[in-house]
């Protein structure tokens, strides 16, 4: 089976999860954090190189205050009890966001983590949280005409390699398969810029319930897909 090397997901549902069986929406937060360590494993396991998570974007601040501190909570645990089997299987935990708007404890813990993992070489475990692309864009653009206006940096060299340099996800590679749950079919300010080329695969199971058996059929869809990054099928069936 091809497996992607970079995985994003857009981890959508938990609420409806919970609502459609007469639960709290926090309920479904709770069980979308197995779904995470579930997916977080297969992905390891299966040789995927990158895995990124929408966790928590910049318009989710906007829910109910006692929603957002459950999730805040969640997390906090999250990164508490998963600390063991980041470290002992080589998982570098990364983040993505406005962080600086997390909670003081969420905030320490992503800290700790996030250096104690910092040299292993598995999987890039990536939180996008308090996230959104297009301010994250919008950073870059500023980033390069402060080196602009400075002369650090002419006009003529900022090209794309140069804009993705300043995206916070320098380093990483863009995204080979972006997953999202629930059959909303739009992206959600989620990585704009970075899943130009991504395939795309929207399944109507909520967050919850996509597991192992839900991945590999991702997997095998993508596995499926001809990837042609402008060229004719002729031309990528060719190969160099």
């Amino acid at each position: 089976m091809k497996v992607p090397q970079h995985v994003a997901i857009v981890m959508d549902g938990n609420g409806r999860w919970a609502e459609g069986r007469g639960w709290p929406r926090v309920r479904g937060h709770e069980e979308g954090a197995e779904s995470v360590r579930e997916i977080t494993r297969a992905c390891r396991e299966a040789g995927v190189k990158a895995l990124t998570l929408y966790s928590f974007s910049t318009e989710n601040w906007k829910r109910p205050e006692d929603e957002v501190g459950a999730l805040m909570g969640l997390l906090a645990r999250y990164l508490v009890q998963e600390r063991r089997e980041i470290l002992d299987n080589g998982v570098r935990l990364n983040a993505i966001g406005q962080l600086e708007r997390l909670p003081l404890a969420v905030r320490a813990a992503l800290k700790e983590l996030m250096h104690a993992s910092r040299d292993n070489k598995g999987m890039v475990l990536t939180l996008a949280l308090s996230y959104g692309s297009r301010s994250e864009i919008v950073e870059a653009a500023k980033a390069l005409a402060k080196k602009a206006a400075s002369g650090r940096l002419r006009p003529d060299q900022i090209d794309e390699a140069a804009f993705a340099a300043e995206l916070q996800t320098a380093g990483l590679p863009d995204p080979d398969l972006l997953i999202r749950t629930s059959g909303e079919l739009r992206l959600s300010n989620f990585m704009l810029w970075q899943l130009a080329y991504a395939e795309l695969y929207v399944t109507d199971t909520l967050w919850p319930d996509f597991r192992r058996p839900q991945l590999a059929e991702a997997f095998e869809v993508f596995g499926k897909r001809e990837r042609r990054f402008g060229a004719t099928g002729a031309q990528v069936r060719k190969g160099p």
